[in-house]
């Protein structure tokens, strides 16, 4: 029988999906697995959609996104911080920013190159990573409050490291980076010939100051890379909208990678995109203060618990530790579901370095997490009791 990619025997199905995956065999069971919001798209971006299905021609856009749709990108990025992207050949509108990353490791990646990633971390950078040739070096960032430093950075690039990726606000910790932290990331990006991919998806998602976009500093575009979409910041999880910014060296190949992957994005996603960059760019903060007000509170109970636990300035996720009641994050999650219902996250699907915590998802109604804090408040004082 002819075998598959080798890469493929090291590759797991991710902790969020296992745990998602078994929530349907427990009726009664609270998801905060996945990092989806329970708000509606919003009514005008669905109602471009319909529009355009009824009355646009629903053919192959340019393979790099509707031209309407890469200007008001470059608009966006130019008016919120002051980046500057030419719609053509410096935008690519992606399946999601999941294929965005896909296109620029595939795009940058020889075989046996590193790629540093800060942990712990979104666990769909390594399996990529991986089937691109590439080789995952992750950087510890529990001792600096889960911020990747310069200093940290520094220490761990070789003549083989070829990119580094950051994620901020940071999934799984919900920890972001304040201007003065992405200065310093980006006067020490100057003096090193590697790529800088920025996952920049939680964006809108800032829950404490101002976002700092690696798009600002122009003395290091030609190295940096920028992945964003919609998913997050207007509820469109389902319509599959990302993008890439970047230096219009790197963007070609990048789009070339995109073109024989994909071709194009939907069409009718696309039009939708135009409306919620457009005319919807509010419609983040209103969630933010949703979001804001579930934060304080899971917090709170967590901190009565008696857990340790950082309270998160971007994003919708907590990320407590439970080592003190069991080191093995996915026995803990497991026993969790299984004895109260309450599907989370297990820390060590984040990397290592999310051992013995768990991840939990605000991106729910008050009411399902008021529900999740009891439950889980009732599983400790049984584990504190045996």
């Amino acid at each position: 029988m002819p075998q598959a990619n080798k890469h493929m025997k090291h590759i797991e199905v991710p902790g969020t999906r296992q745990f998602a995956n078994r929530v349907d065999e427990f009726p009664d069971a609270v998801d905060l697995t996945l990092g989806q919001s329970d708000f509606s798209t919003p009514e005008s971006v669905k109602e471009a959609a319909i529009e355009a299905i009824k009355n646009k021609e629903m053919r192959y856009s340019h393979n790099t996104g509707l031209l309407e749709l890469r200007e008001v990108i470059s608009s966006y990025y130019k008016e919120k911080y002051g980046g500057e992207y030419d719609p053509h050949g410096e935008v690519l509108v992606t399946v999601g920013g999941s294929e965005g990353i896909d296109a620029i490791l595939r795009a940058i990646l020889d075989p046996g190159d590193e790629v540093l990633v800060p942990a712990p971390t979104y666990l769909g950078y390594e399996p990529i990573i991986e089937l691109s040739g590439g080789v995952t070096k992750f950087i510890d960032t529990t001792k600096d409050g889960y911020i990747a430093t310069p200093e940290a950075i520094e220490a761990n690039i070789t003549k083989r490291t070829k990119a580094v990726i950051l994620n901020y606000p940071t999934n799984p910790t919900g920890v972001t980076y304040t201007k003065e932290q992405v200065d310093r990331l980006a006067e020490m990006f100057k003096q090193h010939d590697i790529f800088v991919i920025t996952d920049e998806i939680y964006a809108e998602n800032t829950l404490e100051g101002e976002h700092a976009s690696m798009a600002a500093y122009p003395d290091i575009k030609d190295r940096v890379l920028v992945v964003n979409g919609l998913s997050k910041s207007h509820a469109m999880t389902g319509w599959r909208i990302g993008y890439v910014v970047g230096h219009r060296d790197i963007m070609e190949e990048v789009i070339t990678v995109h073109l024989y992957n994909t071709i194009c994005a939907a069409i009718p996603s696309q039009y939708a995109a135009i409306e919620a960059l457009r005319n919807q760019r509010h419609v983040p903060a209103e969630m933010n203060e949703a979001y804001i007000r579930r934060r304080d509170y899971i917090y709170g109970r967590l901190v009565d618990m008696g857990l340790e636990v950082s309270k998160p300035t971007g994003a919708f996720y907590i990320f407590p530790s439970v080592s003190k009641y069991d080191e093995d994050s996915f026995r803990f999650a497991t026993d969790l579901l299984e004895t109260v219902q309450l599907a989370v996250v297990p820390g060590r699907s984040f990397s290592e370095f999310g051992e013995g915590h768990i991840r939990l998802s605000f991106a729910c109604s008050m009411e399902e997490l008021t529900e999740a804090a009891d439950r889980l408040e009732k599983y400790i004082k049984m584990r504190e009791a045996r």
